[in-house]
């Protein structure tokens, strides 16, 4: 089973418009929005061999079951590729890595660009069991019909991003949280770092971070999206010019800051996440 990172779910609630405005004077190139058999509503910014989805609930379809993804805004989701859900599924289930459900899950949208259909994007999913993972999500995603998700047209931002870098969680107990992904994908993924533990995930990196670890690594106080406890708390993004993120940000009066290596936006501007951009 490959350890990659297939996209990371932004959740925005009721207010998936505002939460698309703000991405966009992020400088994101976001897909048309999108409506899941299952009652989410989306939006997509896709990179070169994953993406960021921004997904929400639209008030008349609130009530709808399993719609909603009742965790705090900000970052919530995690997903891991696979090219074959039923076979992962029983990979993670002879490891005893607990699972929602029985079995892998379908679901569609219908992909449009420019007002025209191009065909349903269909997927199948397994989630690991929601008691697991505090304030979010993490699953597991097959794509079948990938030619609906990564189009050539769609990859190109302001703001030169071209993939994911980092999946950040803030908790007390670093190993301790990290023991999932370790019972999923098998002993010696997890390893130490600077005030955390780290899981490589092909360029991209799933970390564990301490409160005091968040505020290194990124120069901002990780206490507020901490209230809640352990979280995803911090998404860094590989662009390739610095300079052309600065430039979209100060153009669109978005509060950002030079740390170390990175320009680092504040909650406030994202919806709840601190987010990151590093040259690459």
């Amino acid at each position: 089973m490959t350890l990659r990172i297939d996209h990371v779910v932004i959740q925005a609630g009721l207010d998936l418009d505002q939460s698309a405005a703000r991405f966009r004077r992020l400088g994101f190139q976001l897909t048309d929005r999108g409506h899941h058999s299952l009652g989410s509503s989306n939006h997509l910014a896709i990179f070169g061999d994953d993406y960021l989805e921004l997904i929400g609930v639209e008030p008349p379809k609130a009530d709808i079951p399993g719609a909603r993804w009742e965790h705090p805004l900000g970052l919530a989701g995690l997903v891991f590729k696979t090219a074959n859900a039923d076979a992962t599924w029983k990979d993670l289930t002879n490891r005893d890595v607990p699972l929602e459900g029985d079995g892998a899950r379908s679901f569609h949208r219908p992909v449009t660009a420019g007002g025209q259909t191009l065909g349903d994007a269909r997927f199948r999913t397994l989630r690991i069991r929601a008691d697991r993972i505090p304030n979010g999500r993490v699953f597991f995603c097959q794509h079948e019909t990938p030619e609906l998700v990564w189009r050539p047209e769609w990859r190109q931002h302001p703001n030169g991003v071209r993939g994911i870098a980092e999946y950040v969680y803030v908790t007390e107990d670093p190993a301790a949280s990290a023991e999932l992904l370790e019972q999923a994908f098998g002993p010696g993924v997890v390893q130490e770092v600077q005030d955390g533990v780290a899981v490589a995930a092909g360029r991209a990196s799933v970390l564990y971070l301490t409160p005091a670890g968040i505020r290194v690594r990124f120069g901002v106080d990780a206490a507020p999206l901490f209230a809640a406890g352990e979280r995803a708390a911090a998404l860094t993004l590989r662009t390739d010019a610095l300079a052309r993120v600065q430039e979209v940000l100060a153009a669109a009066g978005v509060a950002h800051q030079a740390h170390k290596s990175r320009i680092v936006v504040p909650p406030l501007e994202t919806g709840g996440l601190i987010l990151a951009f590093v040259e690459s």
